[in-house]
């Protein structure tokens, strides 16, 4: 059903600005800056870059909310336009790569958590705590989402506190001798970092369509969803940006790439060995937090999409608190088989594998919202801003897919082929379709 509200209980402008937020500030936060070490503090334009294709991005999304108030899914604004078959993908690769990068939010919450825990960091001691953290998370799910909604609001608060201080008070430790010597430590020139550093850095602005997604719940949907997208993108992307520079001139790159607690590393650099635990224990409960909401939006939209016939009836099945019991279960699983199958000898390099593919899926998903905007429908003609907004979605998905290894598009692409003959085969056996 579409999301609704009366109007004293809709939200303003402020409040739906810092919920698209959030939503993005989550794993790639903590984890991102080991990742991007590898490379050097030239991401830095790389993180530029990206906030700029993110804004593009979501102006689309929220001109679709302007045309669609109730949008809920992306078969709401893909169907009209490209069709039915064109609506299943765009919905049920979004569904995949909810799951998908909730393997990555796992890694990274468990990266923080093994500091404080009497256990090596070995690969088998990850996976397992992995795994703990998914099941976890699944049972909390089943209590319905109004628990995960409370335990998401107190993993928020307590979690980015201490990392706010970081961020505050780690100025006073900045070496721009350490920065300037970790700038670019590849071999290859700085425009081809810059530019095959955007699509892992995009894993930090999936999420950046929820504005457009519950336009319902936002008070005049027309004026203030652009308003709460855009701000939204602006300030996670300013955070990111601030964090990763900050970090990358208080540690050198290459200690900061081999680290599983990036956040913790820095912490101890600054204050002492007696606040790695204390900021450990933030990203883990906020990484921890992230993973239960996202696992909720999992369900929720794989039983959106059963609802339209995209997904076996088992995704729709709804307990009496609303959780998607049958559905989150499977979703665990197919994380527990995923968790098995990227295990990799760091943190980091797990995080990297799982989140490329992740952003590829999604890129897939956006793009169709620039082709909706680009073409229109039978029943709203396309408008010159539509058209204008649309090419440039396209020109930004255009450009992270270039970014994008060819072992991954290459997967994304047969993960798309193989979900389509599933659905069409289905089709064809009578069952219904949508």
């Amino acid at each position: 059903m579409p999301m609704t509200a009366d109007s004293s209980a809709k939200i303003g402008p402020v409040l739906a600005t810092f919920v698209v937020a959030n939503n993005m500030i989550g794993s790639g936060f903590f984890l991102l800056p080991a990742t991007l070490a590898k490379s050097g503090g030239v991401t830095a334009l790389s993180w530029l870059l990206g906030t700029v294709l993110a804004v593009v991005l979501g102006s689309a999304f929220a001109r679709l909310a302007r045309h669609y108030p109730n949008l809920e899914s992306p078969d709401d604004y893909v169907r009209p336009s490209l069709g039915r078959d064109m609506g299943f993908l765009a919905t049920t690769l979004y569904w995949i790569s909810s799951w998908m990068g909730n393997n990555a939010i796992a890694v990274a919450a468990f990266g923080y958590l093994v500091i404080l825990l009497p256990v090596g960091d070995g690969s088998v001691t990850r996976l397992i705590g992995q795994l703990l953290l998914i099941w976890l998370m699944f049972g909390l799910n089943l209590m319905g989402p109004r628990q995960i909604a409370r335990f998401q609001s107190f993993c928020v608060v307590l979690g980015l506190l201490p990392v706010a201080v970081i961020l505050i008070w780690g100025w006073g430790s900045f070496d721009g001798d350490i920065y300037r010597a970790s700038w670019n430590v590849t071999d290859r020139s700085d425009a081809s970092v810059v530019f095959s550093s955007l699509a892992p850095i995009f894993w930090a602005f999936v999420g950046l369509e929820t504005g457009a997604m519950v336009a319902g719940v936002v008070r005049n949907p027309q004026r203030n969803v652009p308003i709460a997208t855009i701000g939204g993108i602006v300030i996670a992307g300013i955070v990111y940006l601030l964090s990763s520079v900050l970090m990358m001139g208080i540690v050198p790159a290459a200690q900061l790439s081999q680290s599983s607690a990036p956040f913790a590393l820095v912490a101890g650099q600054m204050f002492g060995a007696w606040a790695i635990p204390i900021i450990a224990a933030a990203a883990a409960l906020k990484a921890t937090g992230t993973l239960g909401g996202w696992m909720l939006v999992s369900g929720e939209s794989g039983a959106r999409a059963a609802q339209r016939g995209f997904l076996p009836p088992i995704f729709g099945r709804l307990r009496a608190n609303g959780s998607a019991g049958w559905g989150l279960f499977i979703i665990a699983a197919s994380m527990t088989l995923l968790a098995v199958f990227t295990l990799a000898p760091t943190v980091s390099s797990q995080f990297e594998t799982l989140i490329e593919m992740v952003v590829t899926l999604v890129i897939m998903a956006y793009a169709t919202a620039g082709l909706a905007l680009l073409l229109g429908s039978p029943e709203r003609l396309a408008t010159r801003s539509d058209r204008i907004i649309g090419m440039g979605a396209l020109v930004a998905c255009g450009l992270l897919v270039y970014s994008s290894s060819i072992r991954t598009l290459v997967g994304g692409v047969v993960i798309a082929l193989l979900s389509l003959a599933a659905y069409r085969g289905f089709a064809r056996r009578g069952r219904p379709v949508a």
